[in-house]
């Protein structure tokens, strides 16, 4: 294993960042800078911004997501913030310090762990990056939430109201599954293809964010890129995959996220399920 430690502060910045912007815009950067990522490698620019600005110790989803994740956590335990579940808000508008220091302490935390999962016989098979962001929202809501990791099941949720009925969840994980898989087959994986969709997905989540009802569905994209790799360019393998990404995604919302009072990501959760799944049929 090798961790560059010189980086830590980055991580650090990015988990802080996170935080001051809330989970759910530092998200949306990531999109961005995937999209802008594609861009650079389809132009012939190679892979690397995308490995290291857009899923970097910077705006990684395991370091500035997770690091707002848990920042909402934090400052909703301390009275500052009405609802650990709500990652829409900038959390540098509650005016505290110790909000953005546990983003950063979280942050690092996602540097780590992923760096740990992904030296480890398990990192192959699943997605680390995604992994991590799961495992870090477990801790966050250990630490700092009241209803335990599944919830209080006497309390009603949900995840998203309409993405939550099984026809519409298959439906979504249909379209979409090949909407991603199409993307890949038309630029290549060189090219970024492999994450394109993952950024369509992310940077269409700035609608939601600002009260337009867009599906969340970056568990669906890169599943469905997977499978259709994995198939030798099957678009209906990337169809199916992204139907059981959805799928998934659903009942790990109704499993860890919808009765409890911190947010645990579904589509981290589905991510890292589906990859390994897929690598075991592959």
């Amino acid at each position: 294993m090798s961790i560059d430690w010189s980086l830590l502060p980055v991580a650090f910045a990015g988990g802080a960042l996170g935080a001051a912007l809330g989970a759910s815009a530092a998200f949306i950067f990531t999109g961005i800078f995937v999209l802008i990522g594609v861009a650079i490698a389809a132009g012939g620019g190679g892979k690397e911004f995308i490995a290291n600005v857009a899923f970097g110790p910077l705006l990684g989803p395991h370091i500035s997501f997770a690091g707002g994740v848990a920042a909402a956590a934090f400052a909703m335990k301390k009275g500052h913030h009405p609802a650990g579940r709500d990652l829409g808000r900038g959390l540098a508008g509650v005016n505290r310090p110790d909000v953005l220091i546990v983003g950063g302490v979280f942050g690092v935390i996602g540097f780590i762990l992923q760096a740990l999962i992904a030296a480890t016989p398990v990192g192959p098979m699943t997605d680390s990056v995604a992994l991590t962001v799961f495992l870090s929202a477990v801790i966050a809501r250990l630490a700092y939430g009241k209803t335990g990791l599944f919830g209080d099941r006497a309390q009603p949720g949900e995840w998203l109201a309409f993405q939550r009925d099984w026809p519409q969840v298959v439906a979504l994980g249909a379209v979409l599954g090949l909407a991603s898989a199409y993307l890949l087959k038309t630029i290549g994986a060189d090219k970024g293809g492999d994450v394109a969709g993952f950024g369509f997905a992310a940077t269409g989540l700035l609608f939601l964010h600002t009260g337009t009802t867009v599906p969340v569905w970056h568990h669906i994209a890169l599943p469905a890129a997977i499978a259709f790799t994995a198939t030798g360019g099957n678009l209906y393998a990337g169809m199916g995959a992204g139907v059981a990404g959805a799928v998934l995604g659903e009942l790990y919302a109704r499993l860890f996220l919808n009765h409890g009072d911190t947010h645990i990501d579904p589509p981290a959760a589905a991510i890292a399920t589906m990859t390994v799944l897929l690598k075991l049929l592959s």
